[in-house]
């Protein structure tokens, strides 16, 4: 018979885990016995109110900037000084990330360009720096890609995040050479369209379903099943994964 609490006094630190796939893989984590350090930037509502959902000893709402260093490290301090954590960091999950999909070359800023990589790159760079002393071995990073990277049909807007999204593929594959020996393993999950408020943001209901179009399955992906996707990554069935861009997208981009 399997366990159904795998993660059972583990400690996950998620930034940017009240919304969307950070909400749903939060809920999914704790109901596999992890505790949860749920990382918001401003939105105290919203991370507030999954704390509660999933229980006051079980959870706690931390507010960061994510891509700020100063406050990356407040972060990493307050999780493991947490009083009903462990005093350590088994799952780091740096899901938060901004998509500016307006820029195109031509109309790229370099304040667009400087925000992007803050959080998107420079944020998940240095939380793995700070956290990984506190990770002991058997210890699971999984960074947030997407599927887009290796799809063949991305229009010009894209280029800025994919480019954010492009470094942190190439940082999965070298920190899971450096960390390996460490005994702590690091993937990515690349998802596809998934229906977040994020997604949705902008489109019409018309694109959406062209989107979903696209889809084998003719619909978009869940907040959960990226959720469970990266629960499989952070438990003890992928001891022996490590290194790998790992596409959640209903077999949209192959």
């Amino acid at each position: 018979m399997s366990n159904p609490q795998p993660l059972l006094n583990k400690t996950a630190l998620i930034t940017g885990g009240s919304r969307g796939i950070g909400a749903a893989v939060s809920l999914h984590l704790a109901s596999l016995g992890a505790k949860i350090v749920v990382n918001y930037s401003s939105n105290s509502r919203a991370a507030d109110a999954l704390v509660s959902q999933i229980g006051a000893d079980k959870a706690v709402a931390i507010q960061a900037d994510a891509g700020n260093l100063q406050d990356v490290e407040r972060l990493v301090q307050e999780t493991i000084s947490w009083e009903h954590g462990n005093g350590k960091i088994d799952i780091l999950i740096p899901n938060a990330a901004i998509g500016l999909l307006t820029c195109t070359l031509d109309k790229t800023s370099e304040e667009d360009y400087d925000r992007s990589m803050t959080l998107n790159v420079k944020g998940p760079y240095f939380l793995c720096q700070k956290a990984t002393p506190h990770m002991p071995a058997g210890s699971s990073i999984i960074l947030v890609s997407t599927s887009l990277t290796g799809s063949t049909q991305v229009t010009p807007n894209y280029l800025l995040y994919l480019t954010t999204k492009g470094a942190v593929e190439q940082m999965t594959r070298v920190l899971a050479k450096d960390l390996g020996r460490k005994g702590i393993t690091v993937n990515a999950i690349g998802p596809g369209p998934t229906a977040t408020d994020m997604f949705f943001e902008g489109k019409s209901e018309e694109l959406v379903k062209t989107i979903a179009s696209w889809n084998p399955f003719g619909r978009l992906g869940t907040p959960e099943e990226i959720a469970r996707a990266m629960a499989w990554l952070a438990g003890p069935e992928s001891t022996w994964v490590n290194g790998q861009i790992i596409k959640v997208n209903g077999g949209m981009v192959v």
